[in-house]
């Protein structure tokens, strides 16, 4: 799979500045695409919380920071099949934007267990804090019952990499991962947040947008706000270098 275009911005500036922002990993044959960023400090400057989506202040995206657990109601419903998939805190989070050790609540599942989302609308987004990844974590979407496109921690390597490793998991992969679609057709209402084999799925601060129709946030006619570049600037595929064991 190639790797798209850097942004092609308008202003002279800002196209100078963007020749070192973000790579895509998408497939010009395939609809469904995500992009790997840093992602940005908390909504009030937090950088102990993990790293939060460059979407978080657009019109229509909710955050679940899990600072409170997984909410089991409202906008994003939350089941968490099985005694290996819970909210904690522990060295294991995803870190910050800037590699910053998480001190907050994380949401985690191992193999056996799983989490499903379940949206009232219909999604154009997807946003996680991914860290400490291992090779059997998976991402499925879903519209209904229809499975719309699945992730996992290879597919995710093969076709950009992770943004950045940290010394707190092991040098295991750690990033901002942006799924989204292309067209109305790649739409999503469900989330399936899994892991095959005997490493953690570890997650935090998801973000969701609502759309009916293609996510228009990366368009490269659209020039970023300040904080999106930044949150964008300096990513690099990163291969995990070890896979941790199951707690």
């Amino acid at each position: 799979m190639q790797l798209s275009s850097l942004f092609n911005l308008r202003s002279a500036s800002v196209v100078a500045f963007s020749a070192v922002t973000l790579l895509a990993s998408v497939n010009p044959a395939q609809a469904f695409s995500f992009k790997m960023s840093s992602g940005m400090a908390g909504p009030n400057g937090e950088t102990n919380q993990g790293a939060y989506s460059e979407f978080s202040n657009l019109a229509g995206t909710t955050t679940v920071d899990f600072n409170d657990g997984a909410p089991s109601d409202g906008f994003a419903s939350y089941s968490l099949t099985g005694s290996r998939a819970k909210t904690l805190s522990d060295k294991w989070a995803p870190v910050g934007a800037n590699g910053e050790k998480n001190d907050s609540n994380y949401l985690t599942t191992f193999k056996g267990s799983n989490v499903v989302i379940d949206l009232q609308e219909s999604l154009n987004y997807f946003g996680i804090n991914w860290g400490a990844a291992d090779d059997g974590n998976t991402f499925s979407f879903f519209k209904g019952d229809t499975l719309v496109e699945a992730y996992d921690t290879a597919r995710i390597i093969a076709e950009g990499g992770f943004d950045q490793t940290s010394s707190y998991h092991n040098n295991e992969g750690n990033g901002y991962v942006h799924f989204y679609a292309d067209s109305a057709a790649e739409l999503f209402d469900r989330i399936v947040i899994s892991e095959a084999n005997g490493g953690g799925f570890e997650s935090d601060n998801h973000s969701f947008h609502v759309g009916d129709d293609r996510f228009e946030g990366f368009d490269p006619e659209k020039v970023p706000e300040p904080a999106m570049m930044l949150g964008l600037v300096g990513v690099a595929g990163m291969f995990i270098s070890k896979r941790k064991q199951a707690a």
